[in-house]
């Protein structure tokens, strides 16, 4: 990749609060090595102090349409509510900018084909802001499970633990919802805290584009007040017959960071995919390995200079993740998990589920769903059927 000195990009900043703080300090770290520059910010809420002294000296607006018009900015990048997602960024496309459009791109999939079909209208890239889909650690995984590392194949597991308190839920009036006045948002927990981890899962399978999926079997379950899932899992079974698993919780007893664990007949590689860690066990043979993650913007700015370079991770390479995004939209409402306890106080309380960490570890490792384990609270699988063998 050119070296950061030779990026250049005028770029805005479509919601600055929550994540969108990173992306400040992102723009910041990139302005100091090049001439990536911040030249506007659209919110309609005002910036506090500390937000303000991170975007600098730029207008703030609540119209995106102004200020695309006052900025004329290179790339876009879009950080806000699920449900916004699919108007802003056909809103930048169409005034000529390049959109970076943060993860999950859409609540639907109806929503995802009308972004994909007016992104392509515009010819402008669009690139989505699966961060993990930028590491180098994919790859060594592919390469790894292609060298026959681990023999064949049995199927990849996910294992998610973390907690989220009463200030997570309470930050945004779409927060832990599975529809705002009618409007799909899908916050679940597979469907955006852990959206990387079935991103990635299926980004190691290769099965990322239209046609590649067979099925999508969904449990949703909740420990805490709200309406989306925040303890689930689900089982995907990919048109060439991998099989993937991921469990997930936000009441962990112990969170961690989440792990995605390729299962072979003489071996395992679990990449921990927020560092970039790739750690080969088989036969006599225990070693670890970090790969770097390229950066989603600088990638966009580079594929601006030169059309040949592809995108890292451009809509196509979602395509399959939104079809497991709908499957858990048509799921039935999660099932309120009895078996619970509130831990802390204020806005630092949060629900624990007893057992539920090695309930995920067995899962991930069984490449089994809950209502399979024994779980007495455990409901059968909502089964959304994608292809059939005849199809393919």
């Amino acid at each position: 990749m050119p070296g950061q000195s030779e990026l250049a990009g005028r770029v805005v900043l479509v919601g600055a609060h929550g994540h969108g703080r990173w992306h400040l300090q992102n723009l910041r770290r990139l302005a100091e090595v090049s001439d990536v520059r911040l030249v506007g910010v659209c919110d309609p809420r005002p910036l506090d102090d500390e937000l303000r002294a991170l975007a600098g000296d730029v207008p703030v607006s609540a119209s995106l349409d102004e200020l695309l018009a006052a900025t004329s900015p290179d790339v876009t990048v879009i950080c806000t509510p699920i449900h916004t997602h699919t108007d802003l960024a056909l809103t930048a496309a169409r005034a000529g900018s390049a959109v970076l459009l943060e993860k999950p791109p859409t609540p639907t999939m109806a929503e995802f084909d009308r972004l994909v079909e007016g992104i392509e209208a515009t010819g402008v890239p669009c690139q989505i802001g699966f961060q993990s889909l930028g590491s180098a650690a994919i790859g060594r995984v592919r390469e790894l499970v292609d060298g026959g590392a681990i023999g064949a194949v049995r199927g990849i597991g996910g294992a998610c633990a973390w907690v989220r308190d009463a200030t997570y839920y309470g930050r945004a009036s779409w927060a832990g919802r599975r529809s705002v006045d009618g409007v799909p948002v899908v916050d679940g927990a597979l469907t955006n805290p852990f959206a990387h981890a079935v991103a990635t899962a299926l980004a190691l399978t290769g099965a990322t584009g239209a046609g590649s999926l067979e099925s999508v079997e969904v449990e949703l379950y909740r420990a805490n007040p709200i309406e989306a899932d925040d303890t689930s899992c689900l089982r995907i079974r990919t048109a060439d017959g991998t099989v993937v698993t991921i469990a997930a919780t936000l009441a962990a007893e112990r969170p961690r960071d989440p792990v995605l664990v390729v299962h072979g007949s003489t071996g395992r590689i679990t990449l921990s995919y927020k560092t970039g860690e790739v750690r080969l066990q088989a036969g006599d043979v225990d070693e670890t390995s970090t790969h770097p993650s390229a950066d989603l913007l600088e990638d966009l700015l580079a594929h601006l200079r030169d059309r040949s370079r592809p995108l890292l991770v451009p809509p196509s390479a979602t395509r399959s993740f939104m079809e497991v995004v709908e499957a858990v939209r048509c799921a039935p409402d999660p099932v309120e998990i009895p078996d619970r306890r509130a831990e802390g106080a204020g806005p630092t309380a949060h629900q624990v589920v007893p057992g539920i960490d090695a309930l995920v570890d067995r899962a991930a490792d069984e490449l089994r769903l809950f209502s399979e384990l024994g779980v007495p609270w455990a409901q059968e699988p909502s089964v959304r059927q994608l292809t059939t063998p005849a199809d393919r």
